[in-house]
């Protein structure tokens, strides 16, 4: 199989298929072999890895998946790529493909049945449209993983790593600090992807806590506090609490509680480390 990383081989299997880029997908297919060897270094894959890829495409970044790793499953949401997919990766026998929207997976179910419920490895070209989604679904329905390595926009993966105070800090940001810790190991310019998109990109890998950095009594509670300040930032945290659906917390308790933490009661969400969360949560959680 020619290398797929090369443009003219990529815009070649294209046109043998008759294939165009789908914007509502969010496809665009990497076509730089050093940023590919970028990715999979980053993931630090083995034999002993069992990697779930999301958005194959062609296939691209499948084959250098599964030349290093001891297995990989690939979910395509686009049926028009599963014949390309067939062929471009007839030579991959540890590899499985799906035809399937990753939003929609039992993605604990295929970590049971492929790897045995161990911890796998993700690592994906994601496209732009479902980056959060997809990430969020990940770490909130605790699917075991070692790591996840992915393309992601640039500044997408800023917010990732967003600390309190700053314009990219948010719900994203301390969700996947909460689970992870992240790194950003590439920055990737548009002129590597045919289409070239309008945004550039970054490779960024969330490694696993082996524990979470910070001990609260009730998750769900924290994040819920955690939406509910980001929905509406611009509202004093104790507002954004007290008029949030599905919390049973008031203006004033919320208040009360910021002061008894030593934080100002006209305080914003933003200017809460994940620390800061969890004590609101698990003074909050006391109430009832």
């Amino acid at each position: 199989m020619a290398a797929l990383g090369i443009p003219a081989n990529t815009i070649e299997i294209l046109r043998k298929y008759k294939f165009n880029a789908q914007k509502k997908y969010g496809q665009n297919f990497l076509v730089d072999p050093r940023v590919l060897d970028k990715v999979v270094e980053a993931a630090q894959l083995t034999r002993e890895d069992y990697v779930l890829e999301i958005g194959p495409g062609i296939g691209t970044l499948t084959r250098y998946l599964a030349e290093r790793a001891g297995g990989v499953t690939a979910v395509e949401i686009d049926k028009n790529l599963i014949p390309i997919l067939e062929e471009t990766l007839a030579d991959c026998h540890n590899t499985v493909v799906l035809n399937e929207d990753i939003l929609k997976v039992d993605i604990n179910g295929l970590v049971a049945q492929q790897n045995q419920g161990k911890p796998i490895k993700v690592v994906a070209n994601l496209p732009y449209y479902i980056t959060t989604p997809v990430i969020m679904a990940l770490l909130e329905r605790h699917v075991p993983f070692k790591s996840i390595t992915v393309m992601v926009q640039k500044e997408v993966a800023a917010r990732m790593q967003a600390g309190p105070g700053t314009k990219d800090y948010g719900a994203l940001s301390l969700a996947v600090q909460y689970y992870t810790r992240p790194e950003i190991v590439a920055q990737v310019p548009p002129n590597c992807f045919i289409p070239r998109p309008n945004v550039d990109s970054a490779v960024i890998r969330l490694t696993c806590h082996e524990k979470p950095p910070v001990v609260v009594k009730d998750e769900a509670l924290l994040f819920a506090l955690i939406r509910a300040a980001f929905n509406q930032r611009r509202k004093t945290l104790a507002n954004a609490v007290g008029n949030a659906p599905g919390l049973p917390y008031s203006k004033e308790e919320t208040a009360d509680a910021l002061e008894k933490l030593r934080l100002s009661a006209t305080v914003r969400g933003e200017a809460l480390s994940l620390e800061q969360f969890a004590e609101l949560a698990d003074f909050l959680g006391n109430l009832y």
